[in-house]
């Protein structure tokens, strides 16, 4: 390992000083030209940021132990040092969780701590010496901690160490192990969710379930044609995807609070209605605008970006994030509205004064009763906290939840499946029970819900090859299928079309 050389520098007096020369070693180094460099200098500089790295960690955990031991997260009003963590330096919880995770594991380890203070190691083969010797029991742990330090500092590679370590709990495992040998009392799974609904996705497996994990990574994250350039990291994310979504559609799932997995397309009343529109009339206000579409396909649907229902520009809560996720989905609609408590004393000052006669109250009534379910408070919360006030006792409110309805009726779903038999992908063999429909010509445009404008696609050609990715694919009077790619250069067929008789 080489060790760049360096001139002396004057050791900080206090920890303010000591963070400024931090700070002023680091800075330069991120403005500095690195093209500049020589390899070796590159080199050097490389090697020194890694110890420290591991050095930086050290320095953190010991800070982070002593501030949580002291409590100086209550100060702030905090009741963790991982909260206030993520308030103060603005970290992801996932960060602040790593950093406290670091400090209870240093402490329980103090000859790594020690080699991470040094740089005489870094920080994954200091999480990984902890990993193994926390297998050990509490006697040994220690001594198992100096061994492997000293064996790294030797030369040994991880392999090596890893080989060490299992001798090691050999050795010391008592006759009736307290863990399981399968490491069942370790296993973990944490997904992180974040901007837009994505997240991240990390954890530590059992042999079995990794093996399990594998196998189905391996055999739906295969390329599917040469059309396929997804990286295997894409390929392995669209496999575990395609796996849940063939789980959710073969429902084997519980009911989740006695619902299955499904869209929930939610709208305000005053959406539904359109109630911008220029109408006449106190019956105009309950005339839904536009022709619309029902949910059973029937008619047009404004689709695509905006994930828009009859004339309501509305979006849809949950994982959908692409236009294909509506060609083949069961949908219920939700209508909520909202009490104007304005409205409300506006109607009691025009009912009070004069007489109250059948066909005044019913005008009233007819021309505001929309307005009063869809204003800015909640009906519902009204009447459920009566013992409260004003719009500070408003919440939203379910006026009415439409029956699931998928967007592929069974009849047509049955005919397409007995037609294509596979993906219609030209040159993917991908069965049904992997497949979903997809409309030919898109409903946002126009495109009906029917046989001759629908076909089966597995998820990669559905959801990116077509939708993502901007692949056309037609479909011939013939049966056979035409796929075009976005810049029209390139031309795939199912198979010849038939020779003129």
């Amino acid at each position: 390992m080489r060790v760049p050389g360096s001139q002396a520098v004057p050791t900080p007096r206090n920890a303010a000083e000591a963070l400024a020369a931090v700070h002023a070693g680091l800075g330069y180094l991120a403005a500095a030209d690195a093209a500049g460099l020589t390899v070796a200098e590159q080199a050097d500089c490389l090697c020194a940021l890694e110890r420290a790295e591991a050095v930086r960690i050290a320095a953190r955990s010991s800070v982070l132990a002593a501030f949580g031991a002291a409590g100086g997260y209550e100060d702030d009003g905090h009741g963790s040092a991982r909260s206030w963590l993520r308030w103060q330096a603005r970290v992801t919880g996932g960060a602040a969780g790593a950093a406290t995770a670091w400090s209870r594991r240093l402490a329980a380890h103090p000859a790594v701590h020690a080699a991470l203070a040094a740089g005489r190691i870094s920080p994954s083969w200091a999480r990984e010496i902890c990993d193994w010797t926390d297998l050990l029991p509490e006697s040994a742990r220690d001594d198992a901690d100096v061994i492997l330090l000293a064996a790294a500092a030797a030369g040994a590679e991880l392999n090596d160490l890893a080989g060490l370590a299992e001798e090691m709990r050999a050795r010391t495992a008592g006759p009736d192990r307290d863990r399981d040998p399968q490491g069942l009392d370790e296993r973990s799974l944490r997904l992180d969710l974040h901007w837009r609904g994505a997240g991240k996705l990390a954890g530590d497996l059992t042999p079995g379930c990794a093996a399990a994990l594998q196998a189905v990574l391996e055999a739906l994250g295969k390329k599917t044609g040469p059309e396929d350039v997804r990286t295997p990291a894409q390929r392995d994310h669209d496999a575990l995807e395609e796996a849940c979504r063939r789980l959710i559609a073969s429902r084997c799932l519980p009911d989740r609070a006695g619902q299955p997995t499904q869209i929930q397309l939610i709208m305000t009343l005053d959406q539904l209605l359109g109630l911008g529109q220029s109408r006449s009339g106190a019956d105009a206000d309950w005339a839904p605008a536009g022709t619309g579409v029902g949910l059973d396909g029937t008619g047009t649907q404004r689709g695509g970006a905006d994930r828009t229902y009859p004339n309501v520009s509305c979006p849809v809560p949950g994982p959908l994030a692409d236009e294909g996720d509506w060609c083949d989905a069961s949908i219920v609609p939700v209508v909520t509205g909202h009490a104007d408590h304005d409205l409300l004393d506006q109607l009691t000052r025009d009912l009070v004064p004069g007489p109250v006669t059948a066909a005044r109250l019913r005008d009233l009534l007819l021309r505001h009763a929309v307005t009063l379910l869809s204003g800015p408070g909640g009906l519902a919360a009204r009447l459920r906290t009566g013992t409260l006030t004003g719009p500070a006792a408003s919440i939203s409110l379910p006026l009415d939840t439409g029956a699931g309805t998928d967007t592929i009726p069974p009849h047509i779903r049955r005919a397409v499946i007995l037609r294509d038999q596979h993906c219609g992908y030209p040159g993917c063999l991908v069965p049904p029970a992997g497949c979903q429909v997809h409309h030919v010509f898109p409903r946002s445009q126009g495109g009906t819900t029917s046989v001759v404008n629908c076909a089966l696609f597995c998820a990669f050609h559905h959801l990116i090859a077509i939708h993502q990715w901007g692949w056309h694919v037609t479909l011939n009077p013939d049966g056979t299928k035409t796929a075009v790619s976005p810049d029209r250069t390139r031309t795939l067929n199912s198979h010849d079309p038939p020779r003129a008789a």
